[in-house]
């Protein structure tokens, strides 16, 4: 019998994460042409015309490595954010700046305090790096961060604050923040997500990058380019923190951790206003429409400050998800985030959308 390596024994324990099923896959197992996907949360739009016009001009230079730093695209956002450039880095995705802040601030006998129902990323890396996990409850589907604070100790290391939260595009208010903030030792990393934070229309909504710009040294804010901008395919986020946050991420980040198109790509869309005017506009219209007809329904919604909305179906959520899939309609179920009962359906084209309603009724009243 062949012997192979022995791997490192966490390892096993493992739950990888699952992404949304690509419309290939349900193309070839159900024998579908037509297949509509609202399962990752991805921009009905398409990717920025101005990204792409970007990425077709950088093609002839493929043979060059990129650069490391990525000077022109820090330099335009730390411009976009109101910040210098040495308070900005990037990555291969806001995934990739997840890696590198458990590569930089985990050891085994650490522990990552983040909320129930919350981004699995947070679970994975932190496991990886043989920290303990520690998970508050949620609060009417939102985080908890009095729970939060409270479940801080002398080991705690990093806090995830996903706000908007994902799966449950609930947010946590400014007031209930800064009360937050003020319980957080200052040896203690606070990483607030805000992967979704464009679409949110609340002006009770944090300013977390505030913390940042005051020189809270314990804060890091993490945004992408994949929602917004529609390029989720080449993979671009960042994070806005103080010099002596970031310092330990460069040392550990790939030599080249984001290649040339992403970082012509998202010089390119930060100019690319009307793309992104346009994409919040069909977003807001559109998670309104499926709230009130998953309401018509009969269908309890969570209220969402995302491109997407979370709808409880019940015990038979998995069921429902597999007959949609079978009639070309990919959403989203959230067992993996211990919410059963639920489907996550990313807000799509008006079209999209309809078809998704459709599809839905005629499988409850089967």
């Amino acid at each position: 019998m062949a012997r192979y390596p022995k791997h490192q024994a966490g390892v096993r324990a493992l739950k990888p994460y699952v992404p949304g099923t690509p419309i290939e896959e349900v193309q070839r197992e159900y024998g579908l042409e037509d297949v509509i996907k609202l399962a990752s949360n991805e921009n009905p739009l398409g990717p920025s015309p101005k990204a792409v016009t970007a990425i077709r001009e950088a093609l002839p230079s493929l043979n060059r490595y990129p650069d490391g730093k990525s000077h022109d695209l820090a330099c335009a956002l730390a411009d976009t954010c109101g910040v210098e450039p040495e308070w900005v880095i990037v990555a291969n995705g806001a995934d990739g700046i997840i890696v590198q802040t458990c590569l930089a601030y985990l050891d085994e006998g650490s522990e990552v305090v983040v909320s129930a129902s919350s981004f699995a990323v947070y679970d994975i890396f932190t496991q990886i790096m043989r920290a303990r996990l520690v998970k508050t409850p949620l609060k009417n589907y939102g985080l908890d961060l009095e729970a939060m604070a409270e479940a801080i100790t002398p080991r705690t290391r990093i806090v995830f604050v996903c706000n908007p939260n994902n799966p449950t595009g609930t947010i946590v208010l400014a007031d209930e923040v800064a009360a937050f903030m003020e319980r957080v030792p200052d040896d203690v990393l606070v990483v607030f997500d805000e992967a979704y934070y464009e679409f949110v229309d609340c002006a009770d909504y944090p300013r977390s990058l505030d913390y940042v710009r005051q020189g809270r040294a314990n804060v890091l804010v993490m945004r992408t380019f994949s929602k917004n901008f529609g390029i989720a395919g080449i993979r671009l986020g960042y994070a806005i923190g103080a010099p002596e946050i970031l310092a330990p991420l460069q040392r550990v980040k790939e030599p080249f951790a984001v290649n040339s198109l992403a970082q012509v790509a998202g010089v390119a869309a930060l100019e690319d206003t009307d793309f992104l005017d346009r994409t919040l506009e069909i977003t807001r219209r559109g998670r309104r429409y499926l709230k009130d007809q998953f309401e018509e329904l009969g269908l309890e919604t969570v209220p969402s400050h995302t491109n997407f909305v979370l709808v409880r179906i019940g015990p038979e959520a998995l069921d429902v998800q597999q007959a949609l899939l079978r009639r070309g309609v990919i959403v989203r179920p959230c067992t993996a985030y211990d919410l059963p009962e639920f489907l996550r359906v990313t807000v799509g084209t008006q079209d999209e959308n309809a078809r998704m309603i459709r599809a839905l009724a005629e499988v409850l009243g089967d």
